[in-house]
């Protein structure tokens, strides 16, 4: 049997760096001797934040991201606050930086709306907020780090997994109990690294009997058959938790793929969580991220990044140049919204599939494990 639950949840945390920057300036950061200013003279110079999102052809995945725009627009008073999307969706990267510096933002606090830092957030989001940057004289655009393996995403995450155990209203003890935590999956082996990371302190804080990590794609395991493996433990009860922030095409394939098992293993129960969404201390971290910034405590994790430093089965992809693969995707997917026309949207799609299937990644880099038989691919629906 399959249970799933709302993700419902409403808390709220002011963080003592976010309480002292009042008002917005970066005269108010120096105050705080954070020496964030670049240059003398700047004091009263208008600062505003860009949420850099990712994109989906999903609507209501699009719908769920600019929500946590909205709350993070409401934690954030003191700045002018926009959001856009890197590929798939309106409005664009470019389309909100144009609405900052025309409001008189000259400096824009840029953070990746992503959990971890793979591609997207090391490469293709710093390519377009540098050309942009590069291309206006006069605006400073900083970048902060992802979210990353965070205190409050846990908690965020634990609250969704105790709601789903709750609605699930069995007896099963924790136990006896399996927890399979699903990643979106990357190239990038460190972002796969810390799904493991997350999966395990949930396991752990719990106390559930065991727990698995599964991918949705690019790399392995892939959800059906981490289950499959995960149903020979013997447990009587699976929970299976999507580590993401939005619905979309991927999280409504891992529960399909999760349905698709359980059909065949009646004598198991599984539980489907709610995946992140707008968790307010999800909110929480992202205002956190911005603080960080100004506060100079802004450190993006490069340590066991495979584009700096050899990494076992990624070496060759040290020192490769940062740019952005995504130029032909820019809000192609979910329509034009209104007043988000651009002159870059070409008016078709290049069947570009962002589950990044077929072995290679759309980083024209070959992913060294592209014919492991547990993967990669991208879900797809129906069989097989």
């Amino acid at each position: 049997m399959v249970r799933g639950n709302a993700n419902r949840a409403r808390a709220s945390i002011v963080t003592p760096a976010r309480r002292a920057i009042i008002d917005g300036t970066r005269g108010a950061a120096q105050e705080l001797g954070k020496g964030v200013g670049k240059e003398d003279g700047a004091m009263d110079e208008k600062i505003g934040v860009m949420v850099c999102g990712h994109g989906s052809r999903d609507v209501e995945a699009v719908r769920e991201f600019e929500a946590v725009a909205r709350g993070i627009r409401e934690r954030l008073p003191q700045y002018d606050v926009e959001s856009g999307f890197l590929e798939f969706a309106r409005p664009i990267l470019r389309d909100g930086l144009d609405k900052l510096r025309e409001r008189g933002v000259r400096r824009v606090l840029a953070v990746p709306g992503m959990l971890f830092a793979a591609g997207h957030a090391k490469n293709d989001i710093p390519s377009v907020l540098n050309t942009y940057e590069a291309q206006h004289p006069g605006l400073t655009i900083d970048y902060g780090r992802e979210l990353a393996v965070d205190g409050k995403l846990l908690a965020a995450a634990g609250a969704r997994i105790r709601a789903a155990l709750d609605d699930a209203g069995d007896d099963v003890p924790l136990h006896d109990t399996l927890l399979v935590v699903v990643g979106r999956g990357a190239s990038d082996p460190d972002a796969n690294s810390n799904v493991a990371k997350v999966m395990r302190m949930l396991w752990e804080g719990f106390g559930f009997g065991w727990g698995e990590t599964a991918y949705s794609g690019v790399t392995f395991p892939l959800v059906e058959p981490a289950l499959e493996r995960a149903v020979r433990l013997g447990f009587r009860r699976i929970v299976v938790f999507p580590y993401f922030l939005f619905t979309g095409v991927l999280v409504k394939r891992i529960y399909e793929h999760t349905d698709r098992v359980a059909a065949r293993h009646p004598e198991v129960s599984f539980v489907k969580a709610g995946y992140l969404n707008d968790h307010p201390l999800v909110l929480d971290a992202f205002a956190e991220r911005v603080d960080e910034i100004l506060a100079g405590a802004n450190l993006m994790n490069c340590k066991m990044c495979k584009y700096r430093d050899r990494i076992l089965g990624f070496e060759a992809e040290v020192g490769l140049a940062q740019e952005s693969h995504h130029h032909h995707v820019e809000g192609v997917g979910t329509g034009v919204a209104p007043g988000h026309a651009h002159a870059h949207d070409h008016g078709h799609d290049h069947g570009h599939d962002h589950g990044h299937a077929q072995g290679p990644d759309h980083y024209h880099h070959p992913y060294p494990h592209a014919d492991h038989p547990l993967g990669p691919r991208t879900l797809k629906t129906g069989s097989g």
